[in-house]
């Protein structure tokens, strides 16, 4: 294990770090996300990788980085690695599609409350002096209904915890999910929007949620809707919220993830939406607390360290999943496409060199296979190279 190489971008949290270490990793921390060139640059002699949102990880650099074994994207989202040839180049992709549920939905919860109770205004008045100590326009969340589009790990999550405040809450998604408590699914957007004060979108970053939300869905919301998206900053229409926000169609607008984010601090976000007064932006910090990027850099750092140590895949992105334990004897972790007669192959092969199965575990994932074999025996020195060898093989590990 000593003198793997790890690379963490973009301000990982030390938790990742501390895991790699005590397993052995050399690791470089940098704070930002890499371009392209310099990406490649940087991935020299890396077998590992670890990225929040803003470092795209295309076919290209995967194309340039063959020493590569896996990526750890250190939050929920995958969209911004390319997925088809990461899987092609039999390259591991892990990420934490649970670690920060509950920060997100907290910070919907402030934002609703914040929204509701024009908290930003009297905070703004009472900073500049002014006395405006007045109830007129401002409401409790309690009784109101609350509209979720996706509901998923944090849609279901946010439905719960806004039910327990008193909300009423409808949800709409693609997929038939079990309803939570006493929240009602719906048929369509347009039902929902119908039904629904406030909105909140908690979608993924799939090609086909692009423009989701536009000026026609705008218009099928009710008026003076308080509208909030903290997913995916592609899935708005930032010129039709604007001309809702002015016409104040919409009462209010909480905002955390835009359509193009500066790639690291320092550099400025520009934003027709700056300037409006009833609207939050947040800089995409929905994930953004101690408790979550602790959890982050403990799951996604151990299941990097996992899949070197063991040829664990569980929960992996994109290959097939095998689970991972300790072994005392020799372990040969190996890729390959999922044809007919590759494991007869690949045991004939050990066969020959007088090596007995201890134990074999297969997993398949539509063109791919992965089986963890442990075997006992002498190892001969030419083994990895025959069994790259075989037609099938797209990687081949032995620990």
């Amino acid at each position: 294990m000593c003198g793997v190489k790890a690379l963490l971008l973009e301000n990982i949290h030390s938790e990742a770090t501390r895991i790699l270490v005590q397993r052995g990793y050399d690791v470089e921390n940098r704070p930002g996300a890499l371009t392209d060139d310099d990406l490649v640059a940087a991935l020299e002699g890396v077998s590992y990788l670890g990225i929040r949102s803003r470092t795209q990880i295309t076919r290209e650099v995967l194309d340039a980085a063959p020493e590569l074994k896996a990526v750890g994207a250190f939050c929920i989202g995958t969209n911004q690695i390319d997925l088809e040839a990461a899987t092609e180049a039999g390259v591991a992709i892990f990420n934490a599609p649970y670690s920060n549920t509950r920060s997100v939905v907290e910070l919907a919860i402030a934002e609703i409350i914040c929204m509701a109770r024009h908290l930003t205004d009297r905070n703004r008045d009472v900073h500049a002096g002014l006395w405006d100590k007045s109830a007129v326009g401002s409401h409790e969340i309690r009784g109101r209904s609350l509209g979720i589009v996706g509901y998923g790990n944090i849609g279901s999550q946010l439905s719960v915890v806004a039910e327990s405040l008193g909300m009423r809450v409808y949800y709409y998604d693609i997929v038939d999910r079990l309803p939570l408590g006493n929240a009602k699914g719906v048929g369509s957007m347009e039902e929902l929007f119908a039904m629904s004060e406030t909105v909140s979108l908690h979608v993924d970053g799939r090609a086909s949620n692009a423009g989701l939300i536009g000026a026609e869905e705008f218009s099928q919301m009710r008026p003076r809707t308080l509208f909030l998206n903290l997913c995916r900053g592609n899935v708005v229409d930032h010129d039709a919220l604007y001309d809702n926000l002015k016409s104040r169609h919409l009462a209010g607008a909480a905002i955390d993830v835009y359509p193009t984010e500066p790639k690291e601090k320092g550099e400025p976000l520009v934003s027709k939406l700056q300037g409006l007064d009833n609207v939050i932006l947040t800089p995409h910090i929905g994930g953004s607390t101690v408790e979550a990027q602790v959890d982050i850099g403990r799951y996604v750092a151990g299941k990097m360290a996992d899949y070197e140590s063991y040829g664990a895949t569980s929960m992996c992105v994109n290959l097939p999943e095998v689970p991972g334990a300790s072994s005392q004897n020799h372990r040969i972790v190996h890729l390959h496409h999922n044809v007919p007669g590759v494991m007869a192959r690949l045991n004939n092969l050990l066969a020959t060199h007088n090596m007995n199965i201890l134990s074999q575990t297969l997993s398949t994932r539509g063109q791919l296979g992965y089986a963890v074999t442990d075997v006992s025996g002498e190892v001969p020195a030419d083994l990895l190279t025959e069994l790259e060898a075989l037609e099938e093989t797209l990687r081949v590990r032995m620990m």
